[in-house]
């Protein structure tokens, strides 16, 4: 079954609608990562879109991602609790809850603005040239799967 498309204003609307419903104290069902920092933590994947600010794998790097994790964050199986992640996904400083919701927001809003043939075959910063579905599908499955981790 296909994932919601992050690209038209409704799922991103939807999207923006969850991420209203938290609050500075909401509480994970699973993990250690406070609201603000998971926030911080899924606006990651849009530095690594928009910002130049997190260094790029090297090319053996770049290849293991392609080869054995890139499956896994753009096809349709959610993620599992608790899963590993990357170093720079990470946040361990404590964040500000409004500031992370709005930087969040509009990275939302500005990745629907551009849509999906901005995105379709342009290149991610660790696997290499996607398409508009593993846009898609990265993107979506990486917000529901924090969302959810929030209750909302």
């Amino acid at each position: 079954m296909a994932l919601p498309n992050v690209f038209t204003k409704e799922v991103s609307a939807d999207i923006i609608e969850r991420i209203g419903h938290l609050k500075a104290d909401s509480q994970p069902k699973w993990g250690t990562m406070s609201v603000a920092q998971m926030m911080a933590h899924c606006s990651v994947t849009y530095e690594m879109v928009y910002d130049d600010i997190h260094p790029k794998p090297n090319f053996l790097m770049k290849f293991i991602l392609k080869t054995f994790v890139k499956k896994v964050v753009t096809n349709e199986v959610p993620y599992k609790h608790n899963s590993s992640t990357a170093p720079q996904f990470i946040i361990k400083e404590t964040k500000d809850f409004e500031v992370e919701k709005k930087r969040l927001t509009d990275f939302i809003i500005k990745t629907q603005q551009l849509g999906e043939k901005h995105f379709d075959g342009r290149e991610s910063h660790s696997f290499g040239v996607l398409n508009k579905t593993e846009w898609n599908n990265m993107l979506y499955k990486h917000l529901n799967h924090h969302l959810t981790q929030f209750g909302v």
